[in-house]
C-alpha cells in the first residue's frame, strides 16, 4: 500500500495579482474600473498596486517597478513628495467636503490663471470628461451654433458627442467608437484628419457659419505622443478667428505637463501672439486627485450659470483635499529650473531607447517634450491615426511583457503616451534602457 508523502507541500506559486483579478471580475466589468487597465491588448494580468513611492509602485506580489504612466499623467513630481502629502493631510483633517465655497478653491483659480496667459476664468470640476463636455456646452452656448470639430485618434473624455472615432482605450480596442451612442447624437460631430490642412479648410468652407467650436489635443497622447505641426495649429487658429468658432485646447494631458504654460506655450514660441479660446485641463492641476477645470476668456466664461444661461455644476467641484493637492503641485513644478530638469531627463529616455534600438536594427522611433513622451515602432514619427495604426501590435506586446518582466511598468497599450517625474533619477533612466537593450538585441 503506497504510503502518503511526508514532502513538504509544494509552495503557492497563484500570484496575489491573479487571484485579485479573479475576484474583481465576478463584481467589475472586466475586472477593471477603467478599460485600458485590464491588458485587454497586451494580454495577460494586471498588477494590482498596493502602494508607491518616488518614481516606483509596488505590485500585490511585493514587486517593484519603474512607474513610467504615474496615474496617467498627475504624478509629475513622482509619488508622495512630502510638500503635497502635508498639504493633503492637513486638509483631510479640516474637513473632506462641505459643499461651500472655500478660499483655497480661489487660490487654485489664481494661480492657473497666473501661469496660464490665455485663461481670465477658470472653472473647477471633477474629471477631465466633465471639464470637456461642459466646455463643449459652453462653447455651444456662446455662440449659438450646434456643430463641432475633432480629430481622428483625439480623446476628450467619454461625454457622448465626442466620442467619434476616439483614441486612447477606444484605439486600443480598435473600435472608433461607442455602443450606446444613438447616430443623432453625433450628428453634429465633424471628424477630421488629424494634421490634414486641406481637409480643415474644407470643413470650414462647407460649415464654417454652423461650427462652436473646434476642439484639439495639441500634442495627441491618446494615440501614444502626435504633435499638431506648427502650419496645422496655426491653420486652426487662423480659421476659428475667421469663422467665429472657438479654439478648444485640450490640455488634459499636456497641461502644466509638457511645459509650465502647457501646450499652448510651446506653440506661442513658432506662432507669435497664439492663444487658445478656451482650454480644458486635468490630471496635473489635481496632483493625482480627482480634479479638473475649464476656462476661457471672461466674456465666454461669464455665460456660465450662475451668471449666464450655460448650466453646469457638480457636487464635488472644488473639493477641499484635491484642490490643496493640486496646488502645493503647482507651487512646485513652478519653481525655477524645474521643466529644464524634468525635460532633460525625458529626452535622455527617448534617446537612450530609440540608440538601443537602433543599435539592435529594430524600427523604432520617439518623441518628448517636457514630461511626456512616447514612442513608436516605426521607421519615423507618425503624424495622423492612420500612421499609428500600422504600428507592429505583437511586437510591442512583447515589448511590453519583456519590461514588466524587468520591472519596468509602461501603459499596457500601444497607444497611450508615458510620463517621467522629477523624482525619476539617471540611474532609473539607465536601467529602462539596459532592459529595452536587452530585448531589443533578442528581438
Amino acid at each position: 500500500m503506497e504510503q502518503p508523502s511526508t514532502k513538504p507541500a509544494a509552495p503557492q506559486t497563484t500570484s496575489r495579482n491573479d487571484a485579485l483579478f479573479e475576484r474583481a471580475k465576478k463584481l467589475i466589468p472586466g475586472g477593471v474600473n477603467s478599460p485600458v487597465r485590464a491588458f485587454k491588448a497586451v494580454g495577460g494580468t494586471p498588477r494590482f498596486i498596493q502602494r508607491a513611492q518616488g518614481a516606483y509602485f509596488w505590485d500585490a506580489d511585493g514587486k517593484r517597478y519603474i512607474d513610467y504612466i504615474g496615474s496617467w499623467g498627475p504624478m509629475i513630481l513622482g509619488h508622495g513628495h512630502p510638500a503635497v502629502v502635508e498639504a493633503v493631510q492637513k486638509a483631510a483633517l479640516e474637513g473632506f467636503s462641505y459643499g461651500a465655497p472655500t478660499e483655497r478653491e480661489v487660490e487654485l483659480a489664481e494661480e492657473i490663471v497666473r501661469l496660464v496667459p490665455s485663461l481670465e476664468m477658470v472653472r473647477l470640476v471633477s474629471s477631465g470628461t466633465e471639464a470637456a463636455m461642459s466646455a463643449i456646452r459652453l462653447a455651444r452656448g456662446a455662440t449659438g451654433r450646434s456643430k463641432i470639430i475633432k480629430f481622428e485618434g483625439c480623446y476628450h473624455g467619454h461625454a457622448d458627442a465626442l466620442l467619434v472615432k476616439a483614441g486612447s482605450g477606444l484605439a486600443t480596442f480598435g473600435n472608433p467608437t461607442s455602443a450606446g451612442v444613438p447616430p443623432e447624437v453625433v450628428q453634429h460631430t465633424l471628424v477630421l484628419e488629424y494634421n490634414h490642412i486641406a481637409q480643415l479648410e474644407e470643413a470650414f468652407a462647407l460649415h464654417g457659419k454652423d461650427i462652436a467650436c473646434l476642439m484639439i489635443e495639441p500634442i495627441a497622447g491618446n494615440m501614444n505622443f502626435v504633435r499638431a505641426s506648427v502650419p496645422f495649429m496655426k491653420r486652426c487658429r487662423e480659421l476659428c478667428t475667421q469663422h467665429g468658432a472657438l479654439l478648444v485646447f485640450d490640455e488634459v494631458m499636456t497641461g502644466f505637463r509638457v511645459a509650465l504654460g502647457g501646450a499652448q506655450s510651446v506653440y506661442a514660441r513658432s506662432i507669435p501672439g497664439f492663444k487658445p479660446d478656451m482650454t480644458v485641463m486635468g490630471k496635473v492641476i489635481g496632483g493625482g486627485m480627482p480634479l479638473a477645470a475649464f476656462g476661457g476668456t471672461r466674456a465666454v466664461m461669464e455665460q456660465l450659470a450662475p451668471l449666464g444661461p450655460v448650466y453646469q455644476a457638480g457636487t464635488l467641484s472644488g473639493n477641499p483635499v484635491a484642490t490643496a493637492c493640486g496646488l502645493a503641485t503647482l507651487r512646485e513644478i513652478a519653481k525655477p529650473g524645474f521643466y529644464e530638469a524634468l525635460g532633460e531627463r525625458t529626452r535622455s529616455l527617448v534617446t537612450g531607447l530609440t540608440q538601443a534600438a537602433q543599435k539592435a536594427g529594430v524600427p523604432f522611433c520617439g518623441d518628448s517634450e517636457g514630461g511626456m513622451f512616447g514612442f513608436f515602432l516605426l521607421g519615423q514619427l507618425p503624424q495622423n491615426y492612420a500612421t499609428v495604426m500600422t504600428t507592429d501590435s505583437p511586437a510591442f506586446n512583447r515589448f511590453f511583457h519583456a519590461m514588466l518582466d524587468s520591472g519596468v511598468y509602461y501603459a499596457p497599450a500601444l497607444y497611450e503616451a508615458g510620463f517621467v517625474s522629477s523624482a525619476h533619477t539617471a540611474a532609473d533612466i539607465d536601467a529602462t534602457v539596459d532592459a529595452a537593450a536587452k530585448f531589443f538585441s533578442a528581438a
